[in-house]
């Protein structure tokens, strides 16, 4: 296991389905930075899928919402500031729902993923995404979650 280093997430909004759903989605994103070996802040949204949808259309220039967004720090950056993660609950319960997932893991599944994403993996072609999802499966088993490519 890696060197836990100094990490803090920073909750804003708070649409009604995330209500006691925060320590799950804190306790993901800490474990996916004690397995990167990181330390740092990240402000993490949890938003409706209105919110979601205008984020997705101002800094992305796509309608509707999306699971999740991230949003690394712009420069110069603060100090240890990660950078921003939002996540829209309606989408991501739809989603859960077809998929045969609970709400909890699927969104821990995509906190990490937006997590990742903020230190630079990606998913653009089929070996970035095989590493990121290698990444996602590893770090979620830290915490008890299934695969969730399975």
């Amino acid at each position: 296991m890696a060197e836990e280093l100094p990490f803090e997430v920073d909750i804003l909004g708070g649409a009604p389905a995330w209500k006691g759903r925060e320590e799950g989605l804190a306790k993901a994103l800490a474990a996916a930075a004690t397995a990167q070996g990181v330390g740092g802040t990240v402000s993490l949204l949890l938003g409706d899928d209105a919110a979601i949808a205008a984020l997705n259309k101002e800094f992305r220039d796509k309608e509707g919402p999306t699971n999740v967004l991230s949003f690394p720090p712009a420069e110069p950056a603060e100090p240890g500031f990660l950078g921003d993660i939002a996540l829209a609950a309606e989408t991501i319960e739809t989603e859960a729902q077809s998929q045969g997932k609970s709400f909890a893991n699927h969104a821990a599944h995509l906190v990490v993923h937006g997590f990742l994403h903020l230190l630079g993996y990606d998913h653009m072609n089929e070996a970035d995404a095989e590493a990121m999802e290698a990444r996602e499966r590893a770090i979620l088993a830290e915490i008890g979650i299934e695969d969730p490519y399975a």
